[in-house]
């Protein structure tokens, strides 16, 4: 399998400072995935700002686990919803351009 876009998770740990066992965590909340090749942990690296962003509210604001992932899961609603509201934006402003 192709590495090049993983990063180990050892190495994310040991630079980060953190336990292994903390992305463990993560990867059985579904917080972030990790692909194992030849028994070595990786990351994808588009997961990073995320990861990053899991880390501060675990280590800088204390929030465990579970409150990460309500936090995770209300953020994403609310991305959904902005999405939502663009697009019927988008409709509304052809509806009103059209005449209809």
């Amino acid at each position: 399998m192709e590495t090049g876009n993983l990063i180990s998770a050892e190495e994310f740990c040991i630079n980060h400072k953190i336990e292994i066992s903390f992305i463990s965590s993560l990867q059985e909340f579904g917080l972030v995935e990790v692909t194992t090749v030849k028994e070595t942990s990786y990351i994808d690296a588009n997961q990073l700002q995320k990861l990053e962003k899991i880390l501060r509210l675990y280590y800088d604001l204390d929030i465990n686990i579970e409150g990460i992932e309500a936090i995770t899961h209300l953020l994403n609603r609310v991305n959904d919803m902005q999405d939502e509201i663009i697009i019927l934006k988008n409709k509304l402003s052809l509806y009103e351009e059209g005449g209809l």
